[in-house]
């Protein structure tokens, strides 16, 4: 039948049958089966929302360009700090100098001679210029003022080669990083030495607040995105500062797609999804550690099942 047609306007019998889903038999079984899942998955979301309000203590590390913005949740209060000196940023800045210069020539190293490159090159260069005449006044060591100014001058230098003769190559970029690498390298060394000043001493004042017991249970949360995720800056100085008993099932990096993700609500949520799992799994699989692991980490339930049938075709018949 094309259409209903008892009525004023006809019905399309393909319209009729998508909008009365519920006559059909099968669909009714399949949503009442259906329904133990989405009420389990609302239930799970409410215990969520609940347990979220509960968690203490947590420090959560989120990642920013000045060495990370540390957040403690302990007893529904929370403590938000940039404890990092400015000499991190500051050493980050000056060392990004041959990357501000790539991701600018980047788009024509198989075509330097198209120079739309120069005008950008050009402005970056007046940015460095100007740093280059406040390096004196921005309270660094001698010697960070030393390998700074090189960095800075390096990549003025190369700038105006390559706006001078219009071009560049890789070997000519190559060069000029070559020559900067032993200064980053030295500012790397005051950016690290400033982070763990600043990051330990802040641990240890929220440490010593909290007491011995509550320092064991800490959770801490470190937000990273993917090029930054594994032995993050700060996750190597949390795992030595946490109780040493506990920092293998207590510490964790939830990678993160962005930085705009990168918030304290965020890491809350993840982690009461994590410690509700944790009892969840240990209760509903008490004989079965393998499954139970699978329901509380990161790999997927099914990961066993569908590995086994992948390597066994016969097993498949056997389903």
């Amino acid at each position: 039948m094309e259409s209903y047609t008892n009525s004023t306007t006809p019905i399309k019998a393909h319209d009729l049958a998508m909008v009365a889903f519920n006559s059909n038999p099968l669909v009714r079984a399949r949503n009442a089966v259906y329904n133990i899942d989405s009420t389990m998955q609302t239930n799970y979301d409410s215990l969520k929302t609940q347990l979220i309000l509960q968690l203490s203590p947590v420090l959560v590390v989120q990642s920013d360009g000045s060495g990370g913005i540390f957040t403690l949740v302990y007893e529904g209060r929370s403590e938000t700090v940039n404890p990092v000196s400015p000499i991190f940023q500051l050493m980050k800045s000056v060392s990004h100098t041959p990357l501000g210069i790539y991701v600018i020539i980047a788009p024509y190293l198989d075509q330097p001679e198209a120079a739309e490159w120069v005008k950008p090159l050009m402005e970056f260069h007046a940015v460095l210029a100007v740093a280059l005449a406040n390096l004196p006044g921005a309270g660094l060591p001698e010697k960070a003022l030393v390998s700074c100014t090189k960095v800075i001058k390096g990549g003025m230098d190369f700038i105006d080669r390559a706006v001078a003769t219009k071009t560049f190559t890789i070997d000519q970029f190559e060069n000029f990083t070559s020559q900067i690498a032993s200064a980053i390298a030295t500012n790397m060394n005051f950016a690290a030495e400033a982070q763990i000043t600043g990051v330990e001493a802040l641990l240890k004042r929220w440490r010593e607040e909290l007491g011995p017991k509550q320092w064991k249970n800490l959770y801490s949360i470190i937000l990273a995105i993917w090029t930054t995720e594994v032995k993050n800056q700060n996750w190597l100085i949390v795992k030595q500062m946490m109780d040493q008993d506990n920092v293998d099932s207590q510490l964790i990096t939830i990678s993160m797609a962005s930085f705009a993700e990168d918030t304290v609500a965020v890491a809350l949520d993840n982690l009461a999804r994590i410690i509700q799992d944790n009892v969840a799994a240990a209760m509903i699989f008490p004989t079965n550690a393998v499954i139970a692991d699978a329901l509380k980490g990161p790999e997927d339930l099914l990961a066993g099942s569908i590995e086994k049938i992948l390597s066994c075709p016969h097993a498949r018949k056997s389903v």
